[in-house]
């Protein structure tokens, strides 16, 4: 899972894929956190994506960096502590001026079931679960 994580951060962005209804949805994120040895996301309550997640939470998600890519299937959780929300913003000060852990939009989800698969077009894939 650190591998996982690590290599997220050095994408910078990545792409979250979501069902909404028949149609598949994608959209860039850039959180990403370990917590109590959890893999988490953030979002906004508010928002289509968190809709989407908590009808279906099952998700996949897709990073490139250095020739390389990772893609990340598996199921979202919702974790409304205090605590959790916390540690992600302050793993991302900037979203503090649009998120509070105290806040009812502050959404912040760790996977479950999950498996990283590492690719690239030069090295046979890899897959870890966690």
């Amino acid at each position: 899972m650190q591998e996982v994580h690590d290599f997220l951060k050095k994408c910078g962005t990545y792409y979250l894929a979501t069902v909404d209804g028949d149609q598949p949805r994608v959209r860039p994120f850039g959180t990403v956190n370990i917590f109590e040895d959890k893999l988490y996301i953030q979002t906004g309550k508010s928002k289509d994506v968190s809709k989407q997640i908590q009808k279906n939470p099952k998700v996949e998600i897709c990073g490139f960096a250095e020739g390389k890519w990772v893609r990340v299937a598996g199921e979202l959780v919702r974790d409304d502590r205090i605590e959790a929300k916390k540690a992600m913003l302050d793993a991302y000060p900037s979203l503090q001026q649009m998120y509070s852990a105290e806040d009812d939009n502050t959404e912040v989800l760790y996977f479950k079931n999950a498996t990283a698969t590492f690719s690239s077009f030069t090295d046979a894939p890899r897959s870890v679960s966690f």
